[in-house]
């Protein structure tokens, strides 16, 4: 029987960013708000437009979680109303989000867990509320999102700890396999992933070690959401953990009616071991697509690059970066990897992404199909091209 709610074959999509965290500026903590500083919040309508308008149909698209519930149990659907009606105007469906990387005010952060059950019923209501979306990414980047709020200790609750980051990504992990159940039983809808997706590059025989333990940290969220043992290098940060809670991990781990979302930019590449070489774009493919392979040997699920732009690269490297990865894509798809699909992300400029959000200081972070005066640049017109060819990917 035909799944009406399943991802298609290869997707076209393009996102629109609305990253939240809470930073530090001035000794103080500061939201970042990306929606307010791209103005999106007062262009939606033409924003989304205009991601119709380059040929694609299916967007990345999220509120903020803090103001759908400015209050514990309190839920204003005013912006999700808005903003599904105008997918809807622009012929689009969303892949809806929930949490991009930013909590309710009434939350202290990821490694406390009390958010964990408010955002199942926040998940619950949405569904009660919107009965046709069908894709969800109910947590953007759950590793990222406990890395750098736990581990790092540059967001959210800035907290530098092994242990902190092994509780902030069971939490995570929890949050997201709940809110998939909830989809799951509510209409059958899929996960559809997005993870930032660490490509760590031995430049020395001596970094082997270290890209190890790299790669285990970075896949232990796949792990968690899989049912699979962790890798060796990773198997400590487990140690601290309740036993209850992974054992409700473990009875929720996925494996089907899913698209893992592999997030990869030109910095995804990471020099280990020595100082970074000279790499051309296509070196940075070969060096993305190889490590692409290695996890789908490892998990064996279907993928899409579920976020990739030029972040690191200048703008005239747009086009030669997507046509290259597209390449690396429709060659994937030859040898029979299951690749789904690629997002550009975003739609138009980002702020303050050169510094991962951290100096909050309106720096343009120039990544965008549009700039931030929303004017097509040149790689918007040949992201339509690709979009156009059925054929290109077989």
């Amino acid at each position: 029987m035909t799944d009406a709610n399943a991802f298609p074959d290869f997707v076209w999509s393009v996102g629109e960013e609305g990253s939240d965290p809470w930073v530090m500026r001035d000794g103080e903590r500061y939201r970042q708000d990306q929606f307010a500083q791209t103005g999106h919040y007062g262009q939606m309508e033409t924003d989304l437009a205009d991601i119709a308008g380059l040929g694609v149909d299916v967007v990345r698209y999220g509120t903020p979680w803090r103001l759908a519930e400015p209050e514990p149990g309190v839920y204003n659907w005013s912006l999700w109303d808005r903003s599904l009606e105008a997918c809807e105007a622009a012929g689009l469906e969303p892949i809806v989000e929930f949490v991009h990387f930013g909590l309710p005010d009434h939350y202290p952060g990821f490694v406390d867990g009390t958010w964990v059950d408010g955002l199942i019923r926040y998940v619950e209501a949405f569904l009660e509320r919107y009965p046709t979306p069908r894709w969800f990414t109910p947590i953007n980047e759950p590793g990222i999102t406990a890395r750098l709020s736990a581990l790092f200790g540059i967001w959210n609750d800035m907290e530098a700890s092994p242990e902190a980051f092994a509780q902030a990504a069971a939490n995570i992990a929890l949050a997201n396999l709940e809110a998939i159940d909830r989809i799951r039983t509510d209409r059958n809808g899929w996960w559809i992933g997005s993870e930032g997706f660490d490509i760590p590059v031995a430049i020395t025989p001596d970094a082997d070690a270290e890209i190890e333990s790299r790669r285990a940290i970075g896949w232990l969220i796949w792990d968690l959401h899989f049912g699979v043992d962790p890798l060796p290098a990773a198997e400590r940060y487990l140690e601290s953990l309740d036993a209850t809670q992974l054992d409700r991990i473990r009875s929720l781990a996925v494996s089907d009616q899913l698209v893992a979302g592999l997030d990869i930019y030109p910095i995804s590449v990471m020099n280990v071991g020595g100082d970074r070489p000279e790499w051309s774009v296509d070196e940075l493919v070969e060096l993305s697509i190889a490590e692409i392979e290695r996890w789908h040997d490892r998990y064996g699920q279907p993928f899409w690059i579920a976020e990739t732009s030029n972040l690191t690269l200048p703008l005239d490297q747009q086009i030669p970066w997507l046509d290259t990865l597209t390449a690396g894509l429709a060659r994937m798809r030859g040898d029979g990897r299951p690749a789904r699909g690629l997002c550009w992300y975003s739609r138009g400029d980002q702020f303050d992404w050169q510094t991962a959000l951290i100096e909050p200081v309106g720096a343009v972070t120039e990544v965008g199909l549009f700039d931030n005066d929303r004017r097509a640049r040149p790689v918007a017109a040949r992201f339509a091209d690709h979009a156009a060819s059925a054929t290109l990917l077989g």
